[in-house]
């Protein structure tokens, strides 16, 4: 199967030219300015941007969480994905508690396999890491191309783990190729601020945001830097909401750190006056970090136009207003944690980003694509638009406008977090290496098309570990 792009403006994280792209199977094996060839499918692009398909590092599809599971499956939320020019999710393995990682991967390629409307891969979530299974650590990195483990300072009781075990886990990271997400605020801290809310009678879903200060996700920034440092490994911070931890990551980039981070679109574009909302409609934006005081994201977006933020991520994690929020109509603690955001973040990230003056274009594609990519393991197979490249293009209308709402986007939730939101810049046409999935606006791909990707190792370059200093 040959097809041609022709016509479009083709833009990467460091080109933007006008030019053709030829694709045969699933890769593009020729560039070129007005190329004559016979193709099964001619694609016009005049007048389109042609850019890389985007990767969203962070989701979470049927993921049992709050005594409920996520709305969106690897069906739904994929197809909704490709729908807002997603070609590519890393969603979150769980290891339970004395679970074995081989187990608890076994699980996840069985919730997505044969589902997938986009490629996917794999983190490990990890809640128990022994020295006696650092092994299965190095063999998932080694053979199983699992190359990144989230581990979280919050959730007493159910995902929080110990320093030992994250500057374990650091530390085997780094000498393996591996990388550490961490999900950094001091959980053992919040838990005495929403117990001491609750034993007050504060029950309305802004006490979620009330009970997690912006302090308490600036001290897990910088425990989990110090951490890494220590271990001699890279880290890579997991849904950055505010100031304070943006000033910590600022720090050790500035030191030569190798420390990353993510934001998500509802810091950058909502606050926490949505809590305030009637009828308990603030559950709708309980999320984890919760929503900050709007200064913060004029901060956000100039961390991402200095590259103190490397990606935008959307934490895709919805519960139905009707029925799973509902769970927490007494206690705002019992309201399960996360909103829906994959299908929306190209256009929100384009609209507020490149219309708003706030970034270029090539920055808009590396902030959605490429530099997840390269942190990841995924580049330059991903990410990028050249010739050996899988053929994972977006044909993106950048003067068309769409209005954002439940009633029209394809996520499996009943609500959307950016309701009446106008946003110019809309994908049109999408593919998925090679394949067709999106054409003007509607999915013509089906289940099972996306393939689980064994992702590479990663060198982010460290400083000396304290075992290395140990061992002179």
């Amino acid at each position: 199967m040959k097809t041609l792009i022709k016509n479009g403006r083709v833009v990467t994280a460091v080109d933007d030219y006008h030019g053709d792209i030829l694709i045969e199977g699933e890769r593009i094996t020729l560039i070129g300015e007005k190329l004559d060839i016979a193709a099964d499918k001619i694609i016009d692009a005049k007048d389109m941007l042609v850019i890389p398909g985007g990767i969203d590092a962070h989701t979470h599809m049927d993921m049992p969480f709050g005594g409920t599971t996520s709305s969106d499956d690897f069906e739904t939320g994929t197809k909704a994905a490709a729908h807002g020019g997603t070609t590519t999710i890393i969603d979150f393995a769980i290891q339970n508690k004395g679970q074995s990682l081989y187990e608890a991967l076994d699980t996840w390629h069985a919730k997505a396999q044969g589902k997938a409307a986009i490629d996917y891969g794999f983190h490990m979530i990890t809640t128990d890491m022994p020295r006696t299974r650092l092994h299965e650590m190095k063999k998932l990195i080694h053979d199983e191309g699992v190359t990144s483990f989230k581990l979280f300072m919050a959730y007493p009781g159910v995902l929080l783990v110990d320093d030992a075990t994250i500057f374990r886990a650091m530390a085997t990271a780094g000498e393996e190729g591996g990388l550490i997400c961490m999900h950094a605020e001091n959980g053992v801290v919040i838990n005495e601020i929403v117990e001491h809310a609750l034993e007050k009678g504060y029950r309305a879903p802004k006490y979620h945001a009330l009970t997690r200060p912006t302090k308490a996700e600036a001290e897990g920034v910088n425990r989990a830097i110090a951490l890494a440092e220590m271990a001699g490994s890279a880290v890579y911070i997991v849904h950055l909401s505010c100031h304070d931890a943006l000033k910590k990551l600022k720090e050790a980039r500035d030191e030569g750190i190798p420390a990353f981070a993510e934001t998500c679109p509802q810091y950058l574009f909502l606050d926490h006056s949505y809590y305030e909302r009637e009828d308990f409609e603030g559950a709708k934006y309980v999320m984890t970090p919760p929503l900050r005081e709007k200064w913060n994201q004029e901060e956000l977006w100039t961390g991402l136009k200095m590259n103190d933020l490397q990606t935008v991520s959307t934490d895709h994690c919805p519960f139905c207003f009707a029925d799973q929020k509902q769970l927490g109509k007494d206690d705002f603690s019992k309201i399960p944690n996360g909103g829906p955001g994959v299908e929306n973040r190209m256009s929100l990230i384009y609209n507020g980003g490149v219309v708003q003056n706030r970034i270029n274009v090539n920055r808009f594609v590396e902030i959605t694509s490429t530099a997840a990519a390269k942190i990841f393991g995924l580049f330059p197979r991903k990410g990028t638009i050249a010739v050996g490249s899988d053929a994972d293009i977006v044909i993106f209308n950048p003067n068309k406008k769409m209005k954002i709402s439940a009633e029209t986007h394809h996520m499996r939730v009943d609500f959307n977090c950016y309701e009446g939101f106008e946003v110019q810049g809309v994908p049109e046409t999408v593919l998925s290496r090679g394949k067709v999935v999106i054409e003007n606006g509607k999915y013509v791909g089906k289940k099972g098309d996306g393939s689980y990707l064994k992702r590479s190792t990663v060198q982010h370059q460290a400083k000396e570990s304290t075992f290395a200093r140990l061992a002179r």
